[in-house]
């Protein structure tokens, strides 16, 4: 007497599966990497009224590293409140500061001075309001939360 064992069925990941699973890897990784924030002061008006929405990544390396005129957010470091300052890279390391960009007051021996390797020189567009690295010098890349994406 022969019987006869059934086999079980082979489940295959479909592709309305490998859908899902692209789309909770992307879901994932966008909760990771990608933040909103919102514009507090007046220092980069016109470009951003207070109240503006901005989407900033960590991952900026993937759109490219940070370049001259790239919005950038930044780790508050002089009050240590847990802030950030939103600010337009000026000259990046290597690149030569113009001396109009350095207040009189600012301890520089020499008219020529080069932003220092893994540091950027900041601006705000709102330049007679901005507290920036005119004021507190350049700023190291590890300070740089994010690039910004996009703005709304």
């Amino acid at each position: 007497m022969e019987t006869h064992m059934e086999m079980p069925k082979k489940r295959y990941i479909t592709g309305f599966g490998v859908f899902l699973i692209f789309m909770l890897v992307i879901v994932l990784w966008l909760y990771g990497n990608v933040k909103t924030v919102v514009i507090q002061g007046t220092s980069m008006v016109p470009t951003f009224q207070p109240g503006r929405k901005l989407v900033v990544t960590d991952a900026y390396w993937l759109f490219g590293k940070i370049q001259p005129d790239d919005i950038v957010v930044v780790k508050e470091f002089i009050k240590k409140e847990g802030g950030y300052f939103i600010k337009r890279v000026k000259f990046v390391e290597g690149e030569k500061v113009e001396r109009a960009y350095w207040p009189k007051a600012y301890p520089i021996k020499s008219p020529d001075y080069t932003v220092p390797n893994d540091m950027f020189f900041l601006l705000g567009d709102n330049r007679d309001y901005s507290e920036d690295s005119r004021s507190f010098g350049p700023i190291k890349e590890d300070l740089v939360i994010g690039k910004v994406l996009v703005w709304r």
